[in-house]
């Protein structure tokens, strides 16, 4: 009769640190799936600024195509030829500045890329330990019920006699 009480304690135990256990894992799967959330986001707004950026560098492009034009135009117009190769030269700074922006920012959108692979694996290994976890506390559920069946039915032998 004790040994039937230590075993239904030990159960009962392991059932509770089952259960923990599934409910932190439940726990850390949530978080995941919000940083996972907020990485989404993020691509998002890097893939806009990208697309903003490449917008930009079309419309330098064309500046700069237009003062290459007009610089052409003669010797007559050297005044504003001038002002024209300045215009192109804080265009090509701006070009340089957009490029190296449209590569920074294509570098994080591959490291962003990277770590939302690494969350879906991590959260793909949680999932599968939660599955595992829940198979457990399914088992351990019906050997508690088997237990406590036998225990019953122990009992009600007992009271017959």
């Amino acid at each position: 009769m004790e040994k039937i009480k230590e075993k239904m304690n030990q159960l009962r135990l392991e059932a509770d640190n089952a259960v923990t256990r599934a409910e932190e894992a439940e726990g850390k799967n949530k978080k995941y799936d919000q940083l996972i959330l907020e990485k989404d986001q993020e691509i998002t707004s890097m893939t806009h600024k990208i697309s903003v950026l490449e917008a930009e560098l079309d419309k330098v492009d064309a500046k700069l195509a237009e003062a290459k034009a007009s610089q052409d135009e003669g010797e007559s117009l050297r005044s504003t030829n001038e002002n024209l190769t300045r215009k192109i030269a804080l265009l090509e700074e701006e070009l340089d500045a957009a490029e190296k922006n449209v590569k920074e920012t294509m570098e994080k959108l591959r490291q962003v890329d990277v770590k939302a692979e690494h969350f879906e694996r991590q959260v793909q290994r949680i999932e599968q330990e939660r599955d595992q976890w829940e198979k457990k506390f399914e088992e351990m559920q019906q050997k508690y019920k088997q237990s406590q069946a036998e225990l019953d039915n122990m009992v009600a032998n007992m009271e017959s006699l």
